[in-house]
């Protein structure tokens, strides 16, 4: 996944298929602590028990919620201070979500 990718998108291609635009995926949030998203723009489903926090402080101590628990919404995140928090401790949770569809990587370079 990648905040800016170089791709031939296929008209009409489903997610996760080749020439698609959109990527799903399943994240999992550890019981009772957060998971940091990696860079990139993320469609984030609704989960019970989990809310979607940034950090708003130069030291990273103060991530405050942004989206309620079981909301979803669009986040674009730097790979620092965006995250997912399961506060339910119950279990660990799998968030389903849906990214940017970074490729294949090339086998070989041509000369």
């Amino acid at each position: 996944m990648s905040l800016a990718i170089n791709k031939i998108l296929v008209a009409g291609a489903n997610a996760n298929s080749d020439g698609a635009y959109f990527q799903a995926e399943t994240l999992t949030v550890p019981q009772n602590d957060a998971l940091v998203l990696d860079a990139g723009a993320y469609y984030v489903y609704p989960t019970a028990n989990v809310v979607i926090q940034v950090n708003n402080n130069t030291n990273g101590a103060a991530f405050a919620n942004v989206y309620a628990a079981n909301t979803g919404g669009l986040v674009i995140a730097d790979g620092v201070n965006v995250r997912l928090k399961e506060f339910g401790n119950v279990a660990n949770v799998n968030v389903s979500v849906v990214t940017v569809n970074g490729g294949e990587a090339a086998p070989l370079t041509y000369a």
